[in-house]
């Protein structure tokens, strides 16, 4: 598919549009698209607003600014949820679902602030080419974290200090390729870049191999030096246990169980909540709507926490992965099909 998708449409619009897409003359480019170093990130909205109809064209932005409206919230509510319930948390153990709920919020603006400054350091980064520069980012960050979890799948012995040290290892490599590439540039065939070969000589997809099998080495070596995690934690959680039947202890049972009981007042606990209710005043109009817009109710209570008969429930339907033998034939042969068709394209069109 991406040979279709992205490739073919590419070098069709750079053909249809050599004075546009394929522009080589600054001037020209900056003229066109707004950017001095190309415009190929015009190639494909160029062929749907120049060759398809009026009704399709309209049907193809809209799917187009779906797409993009669907990855930005999906990117903005994961780092809400990350930063909110792994960091923000930390800081502050005992607090609310109002004001977690806050956080989160403000967090998103956080982040739309930073993108919008971001966009001249992407505007300007691998030559202007927008599918260079998320392909050459996400070599940089993202191999430390598929290691990681390649290894904590296949792996008993690795732990969270090899994973910790792991991630911090293939962080600071990657950084130490990403930032002289952000601030001397990469250059072009006029111009090539000043940074130093040590650091941007190797292309960035052969440095994500290389990335992913150093971080992958520095996770084991630092686990096989620390103390392995006990089996008793690991039924059902890596590849060589997924069929375990033992009841497994979970790690942070002690912190997933909940904020402290409420103040008891004259010995009784009821009266210490039914006072405390009564003397919340009542929220005025400005506050009514913040809450309103922020999604929460007026008493600030979130939905009750489940039941010990639910947890149990849940944990017991989690502990079965067993599976019709006739379908996971089926899913592994469609799997084997897909490969071989994607394969020979590949080697076809090559």
């Amino acid at each position: 598919m991406p040979m279709f998708l992205m490739v073919m449409p590419g070098m069709i619009s750079r053909i249809l549009y050599p004075d546009e897409v394929a522009c080589v003359v600054p001037e020209v480019c900056k003229r066109v698209c707004g950017t001095e170093v190309g415009c190929s990130n015009i190639a494909y909205p160029r062929l749907v607003v120049k060759l398809m109809p009026n009704g399709l064209r309209g049907l193809m932005l809209a799917v187009m600014l779906a797409a993009l409206m669907s990855s930005l919230a999906s990117i903005f509510n994961s780092s809400s949820t990350l930063f909110t319930m792994d960091i923000y948390t930390r800081l502050r153990p005992r607090a609310g679902d109002r004001e977690l709920l806050l956080v989160g919020r403000l967090w998103v603006v956080f982040i739309v602030a930073v993108s919008v400054a971001w966009l001249p350091v992407v505007q300007a980064a691998q030559g202007g080419q927008l599918f260079d520069y998320i392909q050459s980012v996400s070599s940089y960050l993202a191999p430390p974290v598929s290691a990681v979890f390649v290894l904590a799948l296949f792996v008993p012995r690795v732990n969270e200090k090899g994973a910790f040290w792991g991630l911090i290892g293939g962080l600071l490599m990657g950084l130490a390729r990403l930032i002289p590439e952000f601030f001397f540039g990469t250059g072009s065939c006029v111009r090539p870049s000043a940074c130093p070969a040590i650091f941007c000589r190797v292309h960035y997809l052969y440095f994500a191999i290389i990335l992913f099998f150093c971080s992958g080495f520095l996770t084991l070596a630092i686990s096989l030096c620390t103390a392995p995690i006990p089996q008793k934690h690991l039924h059902r959680l890596v590849f060589s246990l997924r069929h375990s039947k033992e009841e497994r202890e979970d790690l942070d049972a002690e912190e997933l169980e909940g904020p402290a009981p409420p103040p008891v007042q004259n010995g009784c606990q009821e009266c210490a909540m039914g006072i405390e209710e009564v003397q919340s005043p009542a929220p005025g109009l400005l506050r009514q709507c913040l809450l309103w817009f922020c999604g929460m109710s007026k008493s600030g209570s979130g939905s009750p926490p489940p039941t010990t008969e639910e947890v149990a429930a849940t944990t017991r339907r989690l502990e079965d992965i067993s599976e019709d033998p006739s379908w996971a034939r089926v899913v592994n042969l469609n799997a084997l099909l897909m490969m071989t068709v994607a394969v020979f394209l590949w080697g076809f069109y090559a």
